[in-house]
């Protein structure tokens, strides 16, 4: 169960539950600095051999595992223990931290602080800024508010007509209408024709109907499209620039690197303890005065800590095999890029290195691999084959000609998806349209119809 549970954890969640194992376990150590190795003895752990030498049982004279001398486990695995907490030169300087962004809630409140508003209203008008989300949209519904405030819907609306004018403009807003309603109002000089538009004809508007909005207008149509250009420069999500995103760091698992015409695999084992059992308590297990509760104990917890040992070397095993399989299915591309995928399931990795389907899906879940050709998810190298021609290429790389077409169509005269059916089969590449639609909403692509620029 303990090698289970350390295959499933990334490089990051490795660290945070060996700690935890150092704290709960007495009889587990850390080696601090170099201590313990000798420069020649030292093993640079970047293929499989070291890292099975690395961890080998030393050979001992009695049959007694707790006799044995553990500190020859591991004593390469894991970086310097002392610089990972200390400072180092591979810290990020402190000016490259990211500062912490005001966010839309606290830019609203600082206003409604400064506003004239009463007691009571503020109150009601705090209350409707925490329903405010992040594209600045409004969350509740008034009667809502009215009802748990015991005030009429009218009360509740002036308050929101108060917030509307903080900034940004268009905040608090019920829907898109009203968005770009409240900021075309707030233009300088006033454009009365996009008002009119929005107010009248807002539903021709959503649909592209510029035409028929011209006509039921009664204007020239330079002088609708004029107007249209003016609501396009409004905001339609004015909360997204107070948006605080936090940025999410990836810690590789595994490195490929490229060494002339072949690849290298390296585990990563940056900032892991190396751990050994505490000779005290060894000492203490063979001494005279040690009670049998205390023996006990001590058998437990070295026990304990022998599985983790073994257990981390498992799983660094593993994954080493896993990601020197994944090399041999995808060496295409590896040399060659993502239009050389090849459709892999974990049934063909698991067979490879005689291993159990589910143990390769664990060892593949949320851990990352960088490479010469970027940072991937393990699971990226695992996707449904499509075929093309007499043989088969993966779905990826299909995604990526699909975004390759839409990148160099003509923006005001977009493709179609049978268009693009058609352009695939130049690749030899034969799917359905309706495939190509799937693929095209997984990439995060509008349909031909809202990729037109219009004007």
């Amino acid at each position: 169960q303990q090698a289970i549970k350390l295959l499933q954890l990334n490089h990051l969640e490795m660290l945070g539950a060996l700690e935890a194992e150092l704290k709960e376990n007495p009889l587990l150590e850390s080696v601090q600095g170099e201590e313990g190795l000798s420069g020649d003895e030292e093993v640079t752990r970047n293929d499989l051999a070291a890292l099975e030498d690395m961890t080998r049982e030393p050979q001992r004279e009695q049959p007694d595992i707790f006799e044995a001398e553990w500190r020859n486990y591991l004593e390469s695995y894991g970086g310097d223990h002392e610089n990972s907490h200390g400072d180092s030169p591979d810290r990020m300087p402190l000016e490259n931290l990211p500062a912490q962004s005001e966010g839309l809630f606290h830019h609203l409140l600082d206003q409604l602080r400064e506003s004239e508003l009463g007691e009571f209203d503020r109150k009601i008008a705090l209350e409707l800024i925490g329903n405010v989300n992040d594209d600045g949209y409004l969350d509740i519904d008034l009667e809502t508010i009215a009802s748990a405030r015991g005030v009429g819907g009218d009360h509740v609306e002036q308050v929101l007509s108060e917030i509307q004018n903080f900034e940004p403009p268009g905040v608090a807003a019920r829907n898109l209408q009203e968005c770009l309603l409240i900021q075309a109002r707030q233009l300088d000089p006033p454009n009365e024709v996009a008002m009119r538009l929005l107010l009248d004809y807002f539903d021709l508007f959503e649909k592209a109907r510029f035409d028929e909005i011209a006509r039921k207008m009664k204007l020239p149509e330079l002088e609708v499209r004029s107007a249209i250009r003016v609501i396009a420069s409004l905001n339609p999500k004015p909360g997204r620039m107070y948006h605080v995103a936090d940025t999410v760091y990836v810690t590789p698992d595994i490195y490929i690197m490229k060494v002339g015409n072949d690849y290298s695999i390296i585990v990563n084992d940056e900032g892991l303890p190396r751990l050994k059992i505490s000779p005290f308590y060894q000492q203490k297990l063979h001494s005279g005065d040690c009670s049998p509760k205390t023996r006990e104990y001590i058998h437990e917890k070295m026990r304990g800590a022998i599985w983790l040992i073994k257990s981390i070397h498992q799983r660094q095993r593993t994954i080493y095999r896993v990601t020197q399989s994944i090399l041999k299915f995808q060496r295409d591309f590896f040399d060659r890029g993502i239009d050389h995928l090849k459709p892999l399931i974990l049934r063909d990795v698991a067979d490879d290195i005689d291993m159990h389907e589910s143990t390769v899906s664990r060892v593949t879940t949320n851990k990352y691999v960088h490479t010469p050709r970027g940072i991937f998810e393990l699971k990226f190298f695992f996707n449904s084959g499509i075929q093309q021609g007499q043989d088969a290429i993966a779905s990826e790389s299909v995604k990526n000609h699909i975004l390759r077409i839409v990148k160099t169509e003509d923006a005001t005269k977009p493709i179609s998806d049978k268009e693009i059916v058609d352009q695939l089969k130049r690749f030899q590449i034969h799917i359905a349209r309706r495939t190509v639609a799937k693929y095209r909403e997984l990439l995060g692509i509008p349909s031909s119809s809202g990729r037109k620029k219009r004007f």
